[in-house]
């Protein structure tokens, strides 16, 4: 039977508030046959539910498109909701029913103009005041109503109350973007808040990322000095007629018990401040002030938001041998604690946060350097009180509890995660529990730093949005979660702060005042940070087909490029300016943060990478004459650089591990001195009792180099390390996020530098991509992106047993997983979603004794085609799932040879 479903618009599940002119719509094909195909589809989209009023029919339209289907030839009204849905023919003309209604909601659309409501601030009573104030407004209905929308947004952040209950699941609003260039608003559906007579909507104020501390400069007010709500209220009466509520100099102000709050120091709240949001007592209401800000940059939600994701329970109260009583949340963690306390009015309690315990188990917090991350909690009396933060978020596994009763309950306190509310797509087991545990650290170390921007860092004076971090990891997140609207909205970012000459912050959204110090000559456009402008939209390209961000990135793509192009004498090398390097790099001077690696040989590499990426851009762009230009200034930069940095004889002059690592993931060698830095890639592994030396810049390409040139045995040893350095090193220490030094807490339990020693860092959890792409196989096709054909080509290896993996694509999920049964032979698993194709190729396997559920590969049907590469069978098939068993060719050790 052939259905549809998962209906998607902008990669959102009935999205209201879109302020696209053309929408662009997703489905996934159900069917119980293999190799199961579209041919065609119709969409409906009609202003009813029941679809009694048909606003527009695409008719029969002959396409196997299924995602990012443009909504051409029409357009859609602000404010508006449009019910969809969809049905489709497969190849052999059967056509399948309706799918489930969907919707979508279109926001206000039309830029400056849409907004009627103006600004409105309050005034603090004076400079030391760092209070949160409430806003209100109150108003009346007298007729039923059937629908309202509050569309709002605030510099700063704002948390919404109507009626006395909080409006919506979304926190940290309106996110952070490139202030003064690009700020975002919100929707919501508050029709069920709404009540006959009276009604009093109001709003906290924060500080946030805009007024708030940012940087390691002790820094406020980068963006602004006063926070302000803008909000209109649009109530739509049965009858047909319109009240708007618009935020304007009727409403009125208040202190709150939210007597500090910011993003690095945490909160300090008195509830004997507490007061009702229906208390009109005109002693504490005082009008506000309009504020003269612009809203030429206001734009509708791009990113999806920040939630409530998971609670956890702490596993323990521990005493430290200072005598601190400490909650073990068992897991490093980004959010809150909510906790439940009584006691006498005016009595203060407080949460300290850190991440780790010392060498002697004492509570460690100097790695936070200037973030207190410190809630102070001061008790009104007479009952069970409950909190939990509003403006804040805390990186830690351990909370230090001061001023709570000798007697501690541990049900009276929850762990909040928080972070931006991807969907996850991507699942991976194997027979290794120290695996898989790193693959649970690698997902945490998402969790933890994915809060609206890509961080470094969640818990000290940082949680930058370093554009190196980002595009290291870009693919191992796109892997584990849906990250296609996450990195739209940081990527347009990335494009506004992109400066005039074409370079690119170390982070965005940019922070120049905090970082013109400490750099050098410089603040933004280092090699292999700035390239997030070309590799993060290309990855993104790969991994969900999104042809429209390529497009819309496209020409920032080129200013990077160019803006290399132009620096130094030599147009083919980067041979200037400030670089991070091989950042953490092992084989560098004691105590230095880059590692040994050429810093021109890291900037000259990856300038040819990005060339080579924006030549593929321009390609599937259709930009002919920029594809010819590009392919010919990358032909010219290989050129220069093997002048540069291989000797006539085929040797790379960098003697390092990330040099040959470079250069051969950027294949910027001949053939001579491919196989040379081959060979002596694995020396210099070897050389260094088989552990790696590489930093930020080496680490994400080591093991599928490894995997790529011979040595794959060899990354699975570098796997599977124990010892310093090593991802499972950190496992062994107790991580439960990936570090961001090896070495974070060495073996003697003494720890790195308290200066820049975070937990939770996730960039050296990039193998997770090798664990997907090499260790099960799920690879993309960039010829064919967004998995819609899918390649499956898993590489087995010494110290597993099995795997297990699943990555859900915009065309539904696709399954690998295989098995080492008795006497040789082996089981692979695998499942390609309908309407996509797949190429799976069994390693260590013979034509002959390769079996699909029991039967001889001649005689499956949809099998499309097999052909034998040495010790592998390719095979192309249709969707469906199949089970492939076979005698290993050859086995040494356990492991196949390939």
């Amino acid at each position: 039977m052939l259905t549809v479903s998962h209906l998607r618009c902008e990669y959102k599940i009935n999205p209201i508030g879109l302020d696209v002119k053309s929408p662009r719509l997703s489905w996934q094909l159900q069917s119980d046959q293999r190799n199961c195909v579209q041919s065609a589809y119709q969409i409906q989209l009609s202003l009813t539910e029941g679809h009694e009023q048909i606003e527009w029919d695409s008719g029969k339209v002959s396409s196997d498109q299924s995602i990012h289907v443009e909504l051409d030839h029409w357009l859609p009204q602000a404010r508006t909701r449009y019910f969809y849905r969809i049905r489709v023919w497969d190849a052999a003309g059967e056509q399948s029913d309706w799918s489930e209604t969907a919707f979508f909601e279109m926001g206000l659309m039309d830029g400056t103009n849409a907004w009627q409501a103006n600004w409105i601030t309050s005034r603090p009573i004076d400079e030391h005041d760092s209070s949160c104030p409430r806003l209100r407004t109150t108003f009346e209905l007298e007729q039923p109503i059937a629908s309202a929308r509050i569309y709002v947004t605030a510099l700063g952040l704002y948390e919404l109350h109507l009626n006395n209950k909080r409006v919506g699941q979304d926190y940290f609003t309106p996110g952070w973007t490139s202030y003064g260039k690009r700020l975002q608003y919100q929707v919501y559906d508050v029709t069920n808040l709404l009540q006959a007579g009276n009604n009093i909507l109001g709003a906290y104020l924060g500080d946030g990322w805009y007024k708030g501390h940012l940087g390691w400069n002790k820094e406020q007010k980068i963006f602004g000095a006063e926070a302000a709500l803008l909000l209109e209220l649009h109530i739509h009466y049965a009858d047909g007629s319109e009240q708007r509520i618009l935020s304007n100099e009727s409403w009125t102000t208040a202190s709150s018990a939210i007597r500090m709050s910011d993003i690095y120091m945490g909160e300090t709240y008195d509830a004997r401040m507490e007061a009702d949001w229906m208390d009109t007592s005109s002693t504490i209401w005082t009008p506000v002030e309009r504020l003269e800000y612009t809203k030429e940059i206001i734009v509708a939600q791009e990113n999806v938001p920040v939630t409530k994701v998971q609670e956890l329970k702490p596993i323990a109260l521990l005493t430290t041998p200072q005598g601190e009583r400490v909650l073990d949340m068992g897991q490093n963690m980004v959010g809150w604690v909510k906790f439940s306390i009584q006691g006498e009015s005016g009595h203060t309690v407080e949460l300290r946060h850190a991440e780790i315990l010392d060498h002697e188990g004492n509570f460690y917090v100097d790695n936070l350097r200037g973030a207190a991350q410190c809630i102070q909690y001061t008790l009104k009396g007479g009952g069970t009180e409950t909190y939990e933060p509003h403006f804040t978020f805390q990186g830690f596994r351990y909370v230090k509890l001061i001023g709570f009763p000798d007697v501690v309950d541990l049900d009276c306190f929850t762990g909040v995660v928080l972070h931006s509310n991807m969907e996850r797509t991507g699942d991976f087991k194997c027979s290794s529990p120290l695996v898989n545990q790193l693959h649970h650290n690698i997902l945490w170390g998402q969790k933890g730093n994915f809060l609206d921007v890509p961080t470094d860092c969640p818990q000290r004076d940082e949680r930058l949005g370093w554009t190196g971090d980002a595009q290291m990891f870009v693919r191992t997140a796109s892997y584990l979660m849906n990250t296609g609207p996450f990195f739209t909205k940081w990527l347009r970012d990335l494009r506004a702060d992109q400066g005039e000459d074409g370079g690119i912050p170390f982070f965005v959204p940019d922070l120049r005042s905090s970082t013109s110090e400490g750099w050098g000559d410089t603040s933004h456009s280092s090699a292999a940070w700035g390239d997030a402008a070309v590799i993060c939209p290309w990855t993104i390209y790969e991994m969900y087909g999104d042809v429209r961000l390529l497009g819309e990135q496209y020409e920032s793509m080129k200013r990077w490029v160019q803006y290399i192009h132009e620096q130094g004498s030599n147009p083919y090398l980067w041979n200037t300016g400030f670089h991070f390097g091989d950042w953490l790099g092992l084989d560098s001077k004691p105590d230095s943060y880059i590692g040994a690696t050429d810093k021109d040989f890291v900037a000259s590499a990856f300038y040819a990478y990005s060339v080579s990426l924006v030549q593929k851009a321009a390609a599937v762009l259709g930009q002919d004459e920029d594809a010819a230009y590009y392919d010919k200034l990358h032909d010219n930069i290989v050129a220069a650089f093997r002048e540069e940095f291989v000797t006539p004889a085929g040797k790379i002059a960098v003697p390092t591990q990330t040099a040959h690592v470079l250069a051969l993931h950027f294949d910027l060698l001949d053939s001579t001195a491919r196989k040379r830095a081959i060979d002596q890639l694995g020396k210099l592994v070897a050389e260094a009792g088989n552990h790696l030396t590489t930093g930020f810049v080496g680490t994400p390409y080591l093991n599928p180099v490894l995997s790529d040139t011979g040595h794959h045995d060899l990354a699975y040893t570098l796997l599977f390390q124990e010892d310093y350095p090593s991802w499972l090193y950190q496992v062994i220490q107790g991580a439960t996020t990936v570090w961001e030094h090896w070495d974070g807490i060495r073996e003697d339990g003494s720890l790195w530098s308290a200066d820049m020693n975070s937990f939770n860092h996730y960039a050296y959890g990039a193998i997770g991509e090798w664990l997907y792409r090499y260790v099960a196989g799920i690879r993309s096709d960039e010829q064919h992106p967004g998995f819609h054909v899918v390649h499956i080509e898993p590489e087995p290896g010494p110290g597993l047993e099995w795997v297990e993996a699943s990555l859900d694509t915009m065309y539904g999920r696709v399954a690998s997983s295989w098995y080492r049964r008795e006497n040789k032979e082996m089981e692979v698993h695998v499942t390609i979603p309908a309407n996509a194709t797949g190429t799976v190729v069994l390693p260590g396997a013979s034509l002959q004794t390769v079996l699909e559920s029991g039967l001889p590969l001649h005689d499956v049907p949809h099998i499309q085609g097999v052909q034998t590469i040495e010790s592998l069978v390719k095979i192309e098939l249709g969707s469906g799932s199949y089970q492939f068993t076979y005698k290993c060719v050859e086995e040494s050790d356990g492991v196949i040879v390939k």
